[in-house]
């Protein structure tokens, strides 16, 4: 399965029609959290599974069961697809397109695609090449050793008061 999600804040139409042209085509489901949206343009998104909005439990389960997921570039995506272990391909919002108020999307996408198991598709025409390969998963976090240790002295201090 595939799942497309566009955040919480606003509709991100240029995304949800790019994986409608393509959900026809495609030999797996595709369920798009596609946030507020007119009749008219469901009407056009026949193949998609659209839901307005999920609760988290049903967001968790359709990151969870995804093999790929497909999202605007917010950071509540990408943490949320490393959290689950599957590769996410992003289309950033733009400013120039009225997508956004500026152009951080664009920005964080520049950051995050060195990252593994992150794929960035600059314009929609790049998602169905991406969607074609087998993505891997982002590799496991390791955590630094100043982390562990600063959550060492956080448990300490916790359990001992001091």
């Amino acid at each position: 399965m595939i799942f497309v999600t566009v955040g919480t804040q606003l509709p991100f139409l240029r995304l949800i029609d790019a994986m409608a042209a393509l959900a026809g085509d495609l030999s797996e489901p595709v369920i798009a959290q596609a946030g507020p949206h007119s009749p008219e343009e469901a009407a056009n998104w026949g193949s998609l599974d659209i839901r307005t909005h999920l609760a988290p439990a049903e967001f968790d389960r359709c990151f969870a069961e995804a093999r790929v997921v497909v999202g605007h570039a917010g950071m509540g995506t990408v943490l949320s697809a490393r959290r689950h272990g599957k590769p996410v391909i992003l289309l950033p919002r733009r400013h120039e397109l009225g997508e956004h108020r500026n152009d951080h999307q664009m920005a964080t996408a520049r950051e995050v695609a060195r990252l593994s198991g992150v794929h960035i598709a600059w314009t929609a025409e790049e998602i169905a090449p991406l969607l074609a390969r087998d993505l891997p998963a982002p590799e496991a976090a390791q955590d630094s050793p100043e982390k562990v240790a600063l959550v060492g002295r956080l448990r300490r201090f916790i359990t001992e008061g001091s």
